[in-house]
């Protein structure tokens, strides 16, 4: 019981900060979109709020919620700020996908061949 995220962004706030990112994952960029997916139902609380705009999401099975965190002029879009509430009853598991500014396809490279697991 009492699982929770304080409020938070999931940009970095700044250029600098990336540096303390896993070292695979510095060459990526930020993260300019995020999708996030419930795993289960919860019993009591574990919603998703988004207090500067007032939005809550109930922690449903199968449901997802994805938002842009930069506005289109590339500046911090602050309205992202989010934050996990108490599980009062049961557990809540979620699965984030992080959309980056930067591909892997010149880091992790592909064969031309459908049928090759090779990356090199």
């Amino acid at each position: 019981m009492g699982g929770q995220y304080e409020p938070h962004h999931d940009f970095y706030e700044t250029r600098a900060s990336l540096k303390n990112a896993p070292l695979h994952l510095q060459d990526t960029g930020d993260r300019i979109a995020t999708f996030m997916f419930y795993l289960n139902d919860v019993k009591a609380g574990g919603a998703t709020v988004f207090p500067n705009i007032n939005i809550r999401v109930p922690p449903v099975k199968n449901g997802a919620a994805f938002w842009y965190n930069f506005k289109p002029s590339g500046q911090h879009e602050m309205d992202t700020q989010h934050a996990g509430c108490p599980v009062l009853l049961g557990e809540k598991w979620v699965a984030n996908k992080w959309i980056r500014e930067f591909g892997q396809m010149f880091r992790r490279k592909c064969k031309l061949s459908e049928n090759s697991l090779e990356t090199d």
